[in-house]
């Protein structure tokens, strides 16, 4: 059993998310801390995406997909760069690659920030989608964890 973790210091689990880290404010991802990495890590993918987005958009909208973050990483600094340290991003469903912040069109959503332990690295290239990494993550996640925020039209 896993102690996989990932907090923020900006909000807590089920809270709002500031308002800066919105699509159309800063637009910029908040940090996060990550703890209890199991020692057979071999790379960490982060997915953030909207499931009360259905309703609206037809589908659960993806926010950021990011995989082959050094398992070492206990940070992820707002702002952050992944492909500057060698992880690689995908493409989220504004059509852009990297973090696309909330942005709910009609009342409050919840945002999943989900991370995932794998015991290898993936061979996915930049710009696939997070179906691609979920199908590439099949059988090689060692542990989750899961950091909820709300944020408000």
């Amino acid at each position: 059993m896993s102690d996989l973790q990932l907090t923020s210091p900006v909000f807590d689990d089920g809270e709002p998310i500031p308002d800066e880290y919105g699509y159309t404010a800063r637009d910029v991802n908040p940090p996060l801390d990550v703890s209890g990495v199991p020692d057979e890590t071999e790379s960490l993918a982060l997915v953030v995406d909207d499931p009360d987005a259905v309703e609206p958009a037809g589908k659960v909208w993806d926010h950021w997909v990011v995989w082959n973050v050094d398992p070492g990483r206990e940070h992820i600094p707002e702002e952050w760069s992944p492909e500057s340290e060698g992880a690689v991003e995908g493409q989220n469903d504004y059509g852009e690659r990297g973090y696309g912040g909330p942005n709910p069109p009609d009342r409050p959503h919840t945002y999943r920030f989900r991370l995932y332990a794998l015991d290898t690295e993936l061979d996915l290239p930049a710009g696939s989608t997070k179906a691609d990494l979920e199908d590439a993550m099949a059988g090689h996640v060692l542990a989750e964890a899961e950091l909820d925020g709300t944020f408000a039209p």
